[in-house]
């Protein structure tokens, strides 16, 4: 856990944002090189970076503090200008917004530029979660699996104290007081992103249907989420199975699907004469 990358004098560099800075930065360059394929003005990467930046780091910040509202209201000002706060659903809906309205300004369809960001969605996310990890939020439940880690100055802690403060909901019955090892899921994230990333990025050059890489994004991106929060400290709301993040996953997922059945009632032939 490294919160403090390094110093100059007076000037700290933090993890969490200079992992923002590095996301941000290798999508701009990524989105540039794929607009010029494409014909487009790499000005316009400029444009919908940006927007995505400001969008999803908002849509991140107030999802963050809705998600945890009972910390929020203890401490409001220091949940607010924490380092914590990537929310991964918050910042795809502010982050949408913000491209959203780039593109309808600049009257482009917005479909054929969802396909050319979707995997950079899920690169930004998961070069994002390296941040979380090396600040310590955003971990998992308890565990002792070998690779199971402590983060003694996680935000908040990985102690039994902690955890009966801040996620009472969570089972630590089998814990004896003091530190615990938890799930480093910011990093079962990043890897299952890149996957995602990896399997997007080649699939963009054969796009037969507008829309199809973007609603593939929502399929993969809402699955990797759903399975990983079984091992997140999120409270289960529904059936007291599903977090409230799950609920998300599961709509995106649904709304993926029924852009793929569509296409497929679609391509069946007319049986009418």
């Amino acid at each position: 856990m490294i919160p403090v990358l390094f110093e100059i004098g007076p000037i700290k560099i933090y993890a969490y944002g200079f992992m923002l800075v590095v996301a941000f930065y290798s999508c701009y360059f990524l989105l540039a090189k794929d607009l010029k394929r494409l014909g487009h003005d790499t000005e316009l990467a400029s444009s919908i970076i940006m927007a995505a930046a400001i969008g999803g780091i908002a849509g991140s910040k107030i999802y963050y503090l809705i998600e945890n509202f009972s910390r929020t209201i203890q401490d409001p000002i220091g949940m607010i200008f924490s380092g914590s706060g990537l929310v991964f659903l918050g910042g795809l809906i502010g982050g949408t917004l913000g491209v959203t309205i780039v593109l309808r300004k600049r009257k482009l369809y917005w479909l054929t530029f969802a396909d050319v960001v979707a995997p950079l969605l899920i690169l930004g996310y998961a070069i994002g979660r390296v941040g979380c990890f090396l600040v310590g939020d955003d971990y998992g439940i308890p565990s002792r699996l070998p690779w199971a880690m402590n983060f003694e100055k996680g935000l908040p802690s990985t102690t039994t104290h902690s955890f009966e403060a801040y996620y009472p909901w969570v089972d630590i019955s089998g814990w004896t007081a003091g530190p615990l090892t938890v799930h480093p899921t910011q990093m079962y994230e990043t890897i299952l992103g890149l996957l995602i990333f990896a399997f997007l990025w080649k699939k963009r050059t054969s796009i037969v249907r507008a829309g199809s890489l973007f609603f593939m994004y929502l399929i993969l991106a809402g699955t990797e989420r759903f399975m990983v929060e079984f091992l997140r400290t999120n409270q289960k709301y529904l059936l007291d199975t599903f977090s409230g993040a799950q609920v998300i996953s599961l709509l995106m997922i649904a709304a993926g699907s029924a852009f793929f059945l569509m296409k497929s009632k679609s391509d069946i032939p007319d049986p009418s004469p």
